[in-house]
């Protein structure tokens, strides 16, 4: 199991104890951090769904969540639970759904990422505390989010070159960034998450980019998690190709 940094095992269960926690986050110092070397150690974990499980509440749904490690295009280890997301989603509380499943993957990964990319909001929530500024300062690892568009901020379109940004605000404030990572595509946001801010997460976006629009970890850690899902449901299907 991943090493030297904490998990907090008593995860919020009910919506007023996610909201009491979000409020408790949101005043809380934060230091920022900033990559000293490079490449970095980034960990993602993305949870992906599956059938109904068998149980009596109907909102319950199986899901598998993947979780990688990679240095530069090199994946350093990777891993996938599979487990039962309780509660469906709920706008403004999507770590009540997915936290705990999330934490269970990346605290299974052998190693410590420098930091962590989350594929939800940060401090562009109307707490100002998503779930990706929720999971890192759970896990105490500095974290990012990356999601298609703003929860909350507002803020133009950046240039349409690869490496073209733009400030999203909400009251005033800079919380995410729209980032073209590929010239020419529909930008990515990138939100400041914990211990980060808007710029060092798109630069951590854009650093782990190329030639596709979404962020290798991410898509590593989504494409495990579908095979893992797809074998399980359909055993007798070629994964291979």
């Amino acid at each position: 199991m991943m090493e030297g940094h904490r998990h907090d095992a008593a995860w919020p269960v009910s919506r007023i104890g996610i909201v009491i926690k979000q409020a408790r986050l949101a005043t809380m110092q934060r230091p920022a951090w900033r990559p000293e070397t490079l490449p970095l150690d980034i960990a993602a974990a993305v949870v992906v769904s599956g059938r109904s499980a068998e149980t009596p509440d109907q909102d319950s749904e199986l899901t598998w969540t993947g979780a990688v490690l990679m240095r530069g295009s090199e994946v350093l280890d990777s891993h996938v639970v599979k487990n039962v997301a309780a509660t469906p989603y709920i706008p403004g509380l999507l770590a009540l759904r997915e936290g705990q499943l999330l934490c269970a993957a990346i605290t299974a990964l052998r190693a410590c990422p420098d930091v962590l990319i989350v594929a939800a909001a940060g401090r562009d929530h109307p707490r100002q505390a998503g779930l990706a500024l929720h999971l890192g300062a759970v896990l105490g690892i500095p974290s990012i989010g990356i999601t298609d568009r703003p929860l909350m901020a507002q803020g133009t379109y950046p240039g349409p070159r690869r490496g073209d940004t733009s400030t999203l605000l909400l009251d005033d404030i800079e919380v995410a960034q729209w980032v073209r990572t590929v010239t020419g595509v529909r930008p990515l946001v990138a939100h400041a998450g914990w211990c980060t801010t808007a710029e060092v997460a798109a630069a951590v976006l854009l650093s782990c980019t190329s030639h596709l629009r979404a962020p290798q970890p991410l898509r590593e850690a989504r494409r495990l998690a579908r095979l893992a899902r797809n074998r399980e449901q359909n055993p007798n299907s070629d994964h291979r190709r």
